[in-house]
């Protein structure tokens, strides 16, 4: 087939499927092989660009032009800069290609602006440049840059400079609830003995910990301990789940997470609750 002949046969196939057909799905109607494809076209996507199709999913390359008209979608729609969260569950895409493209999510603002700058785009995208300038002038004066916190009252005032305290606890070691990774840590060490682990290692690169869980009466096993103050955090770092054993966090939040999760929230409340519960024996 000349490249002409898959054109037309891509454009036929997409007519009548009603979206940019699979190569699967393209051999259906065709006798198109990977060999000839690949005599005319580097990769199949390149195929479906040229029929001025896009094949989204699993598998398939997102392009840098339509990360950022995406990305710069939502910060106009939302009027700041996206969390993973709200990526994950407003955009079209998954988080993966923005992971790929600038490594973890707390890049993004610094290296989208960078982007923008040397590509010529900062007048079409002005407006999304004052947004990213606000965020990184924020963080940069110690500023929070989202809402208040879930039940703080209207009257309620955040003090510039002041530090912010977790759900006071009933522990021995900790004080006051963990509000980051670090406190996670802290926290961790402070009720391994309890959850049955003893401490190895730690490093500053996944996994953060290594340890020792006790399976079964006498019987111990080597795990591999990756830290996030929420199981999600995961995702926005960049791990893989191969990466470790177990993610111990706070909150858990991922849902069918392919990683086994501690949750100490979770673990506190049931050790709270069972010394309560023996003291008034």
């Amino acid at each position: 087939m000349s490249k002409e002949e898959i054109i037309a046969a891509i454009k036929e196939c997409s007519e009548k499927f009603g979206h940019a057909p699979s190569f699967a799905e393209l051999q259906e109607i065709t006798m198109l092989t990977k060999r000839t494809l690949r005599r005319h076209f580097l990769r199949y996507t390149d195929a479906l660009r040229e029929c001025g199709l896009t094949r989204r999913g699993a598998g398939y390359e997102v392009s840098r032009e339509e990360l950022l008209k995406e990305w710069a979608r939502m910060v106009r729609k939302l009027g700041k800069l996206p969390s993973i969260q709200e990526y994950e569950l407003e955009s079209e895409y998954s988080i993966r290609p923005m992971l790929r493209w600038f490594r973890r999510w707390r890049n993004i603002p610094d290296g989208m602006a960078e982007y923008l700058k040397k590509e010529g785009l900062d007048v079409e995208y002005g407006d999304v440049l004052d947004i990213i300038a606000r965020h990184i002038d924020g963080r940069r004066r110690g500023r929070k840059t989202f809402d208040p916190p879930a039940g703080m009252t209207s009257g309620s005032r955040l003090l510039d400079g002041q530090p912010i305290y977790g759900t006071p606890l009933l522990h021995d070691v900790m004080s006051y609830a963990p509000t980051n990774e670090q406190g996670v840590v802290c926290l961790f060490g402070a009720m391994a003995r309890e959850l049955k682990f003893k401490l190895l290692r730690f490093q500053a690169e996944c996994p953060d910990c290594e340890a020792m869980r006790e399976v079964a009466p006498g019987r111990w096993q080597r795990v591999r301990i990756e830290f996030e103050f929420e199981s999600r955090n995961f995702l926005a770092h960049g791990h893989r789940p191969g990466d470790c054993d177990l993610i111990v966090c706070w909150e858990h939040n991922w849902q069918n997470c392919p990683v086994e999760v501690i949750e100490l929230r979770k673990a506190i409340s049931i050790q709270q609750s069972a010394l309560s519960q023996n003291q008034n024996l």
